[in-house]
């Protein structure tokens, strides 16, 4: 059936019928962290620097528990990064910034052939949907992706939405290749602008987010699901009132972030479903995506905020070995890490 896209009332019905019931989390959350697993540094590691254009700002290496953390961001283009990951100066840089970074997990062993792989996410009842990089041209970008050896889920001229793309990353993870709406005006040839998660319920998920300090900028309703954008506070344009813009103005306003937002999923229905839950990525047979994260000033305070929501904690901030760090549940159930601004002693091997 033809879709026509909401109003202007209507699209501020959507997310002021969610006007948060909780209180701002203390200490100025911030979005820092997307996390994916990977199976062999050596092969990703290139793809996401070489070819999608991010920069690899710091590396946590755990030889005690066997694993190793890459966090990867995009650079304004033509910002030199001369710290090396790995050392005390990378870190302070690492766990102070305002914008998000996408963190690879690499367990040791997992590039060996008798790895049978991650579960990338996409199947029956997924909650990881994708990343994505936004470009000026997507055509241009996907010739050159594709003359680099990267393989396709979906090329810009396939299936029914035309002028967008979706390419594999070295686990089989989703990229979506989406096209800038003002050409020029971000230098970089790509630049990471999404993370997507599915969600139950947007009148549970959004006052979550929202409580955690992010916005929602853009909101749309395609007939049979909704996609809800959500911005952290460092890519928020001041002043913009988002739930008064038009479609097309949101869209626009939207593709030239420089820094990423986080892309809600509701496909309706499931909210009235007791039984239904997708799957976090992080059950057995279906690791894949992990969790994301967020710094504020005070783990101990933001959490105590957060026990306010009544999801619930994986892990407290005193509980396990790391001391001062947290791993809230979000109403899905995915994890949200919650971590101390400007970091904390991890216990990592240094550079």
């Amino acid at each position: 059936r033809a879709l026509s896209s909401p109003s202007q009332s209507e699209r501020r019905s959507i997310t002021n019928n969610m006007a948060s019931k909780f209180a701002k989390v203390v200490g100025r959350p911030t979005w820092q962290q997307a996390m994916l697993r990977i199976a062999d540094p050596k092969k990703s590691i290139p793809f996401y620097t070489e070819k999608m254009g991010m920069t690899v700002i710091d590396t946590l290496d755990f030889p005690q528990w066997s694993f190793k953390l890459f966090f990867l961001t995009t650079l304004p283009k033509g910002e030199e990064y001369k710290l090396t990951p790995g050392t005390k100066e990378a870190h302070d840089y690492m766990w102070s910034i305002e914008g998000t970074a996408l963190e690879l997990t690499h367990n040791y062993g997992t590039e060996k052939d008798d790895f049978k792989g991650y579960h990338p996410g996409n199947q029956e009842k997924d909650g990881f949907g994708h990343v994505a990089f936004n470009t000026d041209d997507v055509y241009a970008a996907c010739e050159k992706l594709e003359a680099a050896g990267v393989t396709f889920k979906k090329k810009p001229d396939e299936g029914r939405m035309k002028g967008l793309a979706f390419a594999y990353d070295p686990d089989g993870y989703w990229v979506e290749i989406v096209k800038r709406a003002t050409p020029g005006k971000i230098p970089n040839y790509f630049n990471f602008s999404q993370t997507m998660l599915r969600i139950k319920d947007p009148k549970k998920s959004i006052p979550f987010y929202e409580a955690m300090g992010m916005t929602v900028v853009r909101a749309k309703d395609y007939g049979d699901f909704s996609n809800y954008f959500l911005a952290s506070s460092s890519n928020v344009e001041e002043g913009v009132e988002y739930t008064s813009l038009s479609n097309d103005d949101s869209k626009e306003k939207l593709s030239d972030m420089f820094g990423p937002i986080l892309e809600l999923t509701h496909n309706h229905g499931t909210e009235d479903d007791d039984d239904f839950k997708h799957y976090s990525g992080n059950e057995e047979g279906r690791e894949g995506f992990g969790h994301i994260g967020f710094l504020v000033d005070d783990v101990y305070k933001a959490c105590d905020g957060i026990r306010e929501m009544g999801y619930g904690f994986k892990k407290e901030p005193d509980g396990g070995s790391m001391k001062g760090l947290a791993f809230a549940w979000d109403p899905d159930g995915y994890p949200v890490e919650i971590i101390h601004r400007g970091g904390i002693e991890f216990g990592d091997k240094r550079a």
